[in-house]
């Protein structure tokens, strides 16, 4: 079997705050503080009004997703990594978005010379990643995440898979410690492919 990676997309291989920022501004009236780890906390009205309530910052992103996801750009070097990876792995794309918007970001992730399974999630990511790990047979897999939860997810469910934590926005990276259980942190997609392309070739699951 081949070996497995399973990566996020946004703030990993396409860019999200800085354009989700911009059309905060734009459409809602909104400054995004990118340094917050909470969305909901990162947002302030610019006539002064309350902040949005958590329910408003949901609502704000079901209009970004899938309508504004044109505005995101690729991350560098993103593409030229999986498609190394590509010849060696099976590659799975996993992000936490509502199932309908699951063709539109295949398109997205098409007109980048992206085409890989994209599987659609709500919440945390450690049930799906074992079960794709199981469905592939993968022998080694690897989890590519920008998300502290999202780590100590899988570190629960799927505690085999080697945890590699991403955050490729560095005016948001600068301000998010290493996920407490992800196995490295690397934010550049030329280093990060060889750590990967490192675990693949030991074939050694995370838990030996």
């Amino acid at each position: 079997m081949k070996p497995l990676l399973i990566s996020d997309c946004d703030e990993v291989l396409l860019h999200m705050v800085r354009h989700f920022g911009t059309w905060l501004g734009e459409r809602h009236d909104i400054d995004f503080a990118m340094q917050h780890g909470d969305f909901s906390d990162a947002m302030t009205r610019r006539d002064g009004g309350p902040p949005p309530t958590r329910e408003e910052m949901w609502s704000m992103l079901g209009e970004f997703f899938p309508g504004e996801m044109h505005r995101q750009t690729l991350v560098p070097h993103a593409v030229e990594a999986l498609q190394r990876l590509d010849a060696i792995a099976d590659i799975v794309i996993l992000t936490n978005l509502q199932d309908d918007c699951q063709q539109p970001r295949i398109e997205q992730l098409a007109e980048f010379g992206i085409a890989h399974r994209v599987v659609c999630n709500q919440g945390g990511k450690g049930d799906p990643v074992a079960r794709l790990v199981a469905d592939y047979g993968a022998t080694v897999t690897v989890f590519v995440d920008d998300l502290s939860v999202h780590h100590s997810s899988v570190a629960k469910h799927a505690p085999g898979v080697h945890r590699l934590h991403m955050v490729s926005e560095p005016t948001l990276a600068v301000h998010v410690p290493k996920a407490p259980d992800a196995h490295a942190r690397i934010d550049d997609w030329r280093e990060a492919a060889d750590w990967i392309a490192a675990r693949f070739a030991d074939a050694t699951p995370a838990s030996a």
